[in-house]
């Protein structure tokens, strides 16, 4: 059995245990449109222009994306691995020959598939009950998955550090919902002190909620984001990759 083989094996093997699990199906595919009501129909911007959501609808477009970007496989892959530590799985796959890198790759394109899906939901939500206007672009496929791919290196290794399911919830709230609220999404730079401005960049999410913002809103420039997303996918992964155990 090949890489590929062995890859495609892990890979259908997680994708039925996600299915049967179908608490998690139906708010995988449900949060998006409870975000979207809640943001996008519910709260409107302010007509005094003050407060926090004065921008156009389409602004927060990759706020919205960057939710199920960011939540979905941070929280997935981490509580996998430690799900698979308390069941001592690591010590069994240790014995076949399926890699640490086959491993989280077929996890990895589980979780891009249901971000994927998630995402079109939340546009076409988006597109209905909002005026947001915006344009599909092409460009949020290859943002959407790389994006998928450096969150489940992150969710890997705090699968490896944190010592239970909980710690992982918990570390991964603690990491997830601050970035998601610098990271030029809900909330823009120039509502936040300007000293922040260093630390805006050092988030991966910045990247993701940039250049999806640029190809689908702005028209800006998005190749830089891209290449920097890219690199720090690759970064991530094989250091998510590397701190799977091998034994329990």
């Amino acid at each position: 059995m090949n890489s590929f083989a062995r890859t495609r094996a892990e890979f259908v093997a997680a994708w039925h245990s996600f299915i049967r699990r179908r608490t998690a199906v139906f708010f995988t595919f449900f949060f998006p449109v409870l975000l979207i009501v809640i943001f996008g129909a519910l709260v409107t911007t302010d007509p005094t222009g003050g407060g926090l959501f004065t921008e156009p609808p389409e602004y927060y477009l990759p706020g919205y994306l960057a939710v199920v970007v960011l939540f979905t496989p941070l929280s997935r892959v981490g509580s996998t691995v430690a799900r698979h530590r308390d069941g001592n799985r690591f010590e069994k796959l240790a014995t076949t020959p399926l890699s640490r890198t086959e491993w989280l790759l077929a996890h990895t394109l589980v979780n891009a598939i249901l971000v994927g899906v998630a995402s079109a939901i939340l546009l076409g939500v988006l597109w209905l009950l909002t005026d947001a206007t915006f344009v599909f672009s092409p460009l949020l496929l290859p943002f959407v998955v790389i994006g998928t791919a450096v969150f489940c290196g992150i969710g890997a290794i705090l699968g490896r550090v944190a010592d239970s399911q909980d710690g992982v919830i918990a570390a991964a709230n603690t990491i997830a919902l601050p970035m998601l609220f610098l990271a030029e999404t809900f909330v823009p730079p120039t509502l936040l002190p300007e000293w922040m401005g260093p630390v805006i960049d050092l988030l991966p999410l910045t990247y993701f909620s940039r250049g999806v913002r640029a190809a689908t809103v702005s028209g800006g420039p998005w190749l830089a984001d891209l290449a920097v997303l890219t690199a720090l996918a690759v970064v991530f992964f094989l250091v998510g990759a590397y701190a799977l155990p091998e034994t329990d």
